[in-house]
């Protein structure tokens, strides 16, 4: 039976069996693995530790038919510990976590381990306000996905900006001129946080005023909903009003 290994960022688990689980994992070389994780239920189980949700580890497979078989398990960065202990910051991973699951599951680009590998990092860390990584998540993993929000010029005329009519079915801004009626204007300071997440510009989004993060926390949801054609579930546990 042919093997191969990956580094991997672990998404989810679901338990299999009495002793077994399945392990969700996104590969830094292969996108998105399903593989069964044998006995690590058990209390002696050396590996079950190492392939908990925001794990990072370096894991060797057995290929299978249906679903591929762990065989060993190497920890390269465990983040597990430092996120669970945090319940804001557990909610964020597991909405960041999600995301990538959804996005992942009929496509893999190797900018999706690496982006996720990233914003975790920067939220165990805690680099910057959550709310503000998983934005900046959000919308960075939908640009890798081709889903990349026009923000500068209008989607319709492309019209150079400022514009702060913003249709997400359009993909972006629109102008005035050509904006249908009742399209929501967003304040200018939610545009510019909008650009500065969508960049990684954090020197501009750490400076944000809170009215304007709300603002762009409602239009990254609804974007990621309109695209991904189903909610983010784990966003509904985030608090994410102030």
């Amino acid at each position: 039976m042919p093997t191969y290994r990956d580094d991997v960022i672990v998404l989810r688990t679901h338990k299999l069996g009495e002793a077994d689980r399945i392990i969700t994992m996104l590969g830094k070389s292969r996108g998105k693995i399903r593989a069964v994780a044998k006995g690590v239920r058990k209390t002696g189980s050396r590996i079950g530790s190492r392939l908990e949700p925001f794990m990072i580890a370096d894991v060797q497979f057995y290929e299978g038919r249906n679903l591929d078989t762990v065989q060993q398990v190497e920890t390269i960065t465990s983040l597990t510990a430092v996120i669970v202990a945090d319940y804001p910051m557990y909610t964020t991973a597991s909405a960041m976590v999600e995301t990538a699951d959804k996005l992942t599951d009929h496509g893999h680009t190797a900018g999706h381990y690496a982006l996720l590998l990233g914003g975790l990092k920067a939220l165990a860390k805690r680099a910057h306000d959550p709310s503000l990584i998983l934005d900046s998540y959000i919308l960075r993993a939908l640009a890798i996905a081709g889903w990349t929000p026009q923000l500068d010029a209008c989607v319709i005329t492309g019209e150079d900006g400022p514009h702060t009519a913003l249709v997400i079915s359009a993909g972006g801004v629109v102008s005035d001129a050509v904006a249908p009626p009742g399209t929501p204007h967003l304040r200018p300071e939610t545009i510019t946080l909008l650009a500065a997440l969508l960049k990684g510009d954090w020197a501009v989004a750490d400076a944000s005023p809170d009215g304007a993060r709300i603002e762009a926390r409602g239009i990254v949801a609804a974007y990621a909903q309109f695209h991904l054609e189903r909610s983010i579930r784990s966003l509904g546990h985030i608090d994410r009003t102030e």
